[in-house]
């Protein structure tokens, strides 16, 4: 966790960006410039005395409570206005934001879509995803290698979702940091693609334990890579028996249907 990993130091901040519709200069509220201190004055000492060990244990499990209280109160607000929140996660390059373009246009004027992109730096997922017409807030983390409840806080506030909305958070590429964190979030899906390895979820297994969709994409591509399918099902399965598993191309549209079907149920 950000006590051990060492993401975002002292002197880093957390950006929260509303992109307006000229999307190459977003509006940014000082007011939600969150500082984002996860102990890393902590989390690079060597010593390995029983006291520092035990220090770090306790920042850590005070990390993780904070959090936890965030996340409820931003869990009451999503459920009191009826809004779907659903938490993205991924390893870098796994078409999270392909993903997203595509569902987006798919809920056009059947349901109202918003999206809080996390990243470390740049705009260009919020502005790709800006170019389909939903609202969307940039969240730049600078060190930090996850989202947290108060950044989505802070984004709920940027986008003002309307009651009976969808709400999708692009949590930063990471299959370790954003599994820890809850942001108060409806549900959590994972998306691991056939151009990875289908060892990824026995490498990764707190990720994967912690779905309750996992979303195999760019099947497209299976005829070209070296991927064993069977294998990745059976190691999903084994840790966690509940998840659900969609089989999915978000370039070419196959199983996007089963997808915006499970979208809906979160009504």
């Amino acid at each position: 966790m950000c006590s051990t990993c060492g993401c975002s130091g002292a002197d880093e901040g957390t950006r929260i960006h509303l992109l307006t519709a000229d999307h190459d200069h977003p509006h940014d509220h000082a007011g939600h410039d969150h500082g984002h201190e996860h102990g890393h004055g902590h989390g690079h000492e060597h010593s390995h005395e029983n006291g520092h060990d035990q220090h770090t244990i306790l920042l850590e499990q005070e990390i993780l409570a904070k959090n936890d209280h965030l996340a409820a109160v931003n869990r009451r607000r999503l459920t009191e206005q009826r809004i779907g929140a659903v938490n993205l996660m991924s390893s870098p390059g796994s078409g999270k934001t392909t993903l997203l373009e595509a569902t987006v246009r798919a809920f056009a004027g059947r349901r109202e879509t918003l999206v809080i992109e996390g990243d470390q730096e740049t705009w260009l997922d919020a502005r790709r995803i800006r170019s389909t017409g939903s609202r969307v807030v940039q969240i730049n983390t600078g060190a930090g290698c996850h989202l947290d409840a108060s950044m989505l806080a802070g984004g709920l506030d940027e986008l003002d979702p309307p009651a009976g909305s969808l709400v999708f958070v692009e949590n930063v590429g990471n299959l370790v940091c954003p599994a820890l964190f809850d942001l108060g979030e409806s549900a959590r899906a994972v998306i691991i693609s056939v151009t990875e390895g289908a060892d990824k979820p026995a490498k990764y297994p707190y990720m994967f334990r912690e779905a309750d969709l996992v979303l195999l994409n760019k099947i497209d591509l299976l005829p070209y890579v070296d991927f064993d399918v069977d294998l990745c099902l059976d190691l999903i399965h084994r840790l966690n028996p509940q998840a659900e598993l969609l089989h999915v191309s978000a370039t070419k549209g196959t199983g996007l249907d089963a997808w915006y079907d499970w979208l809906d149920a979160l009504r």
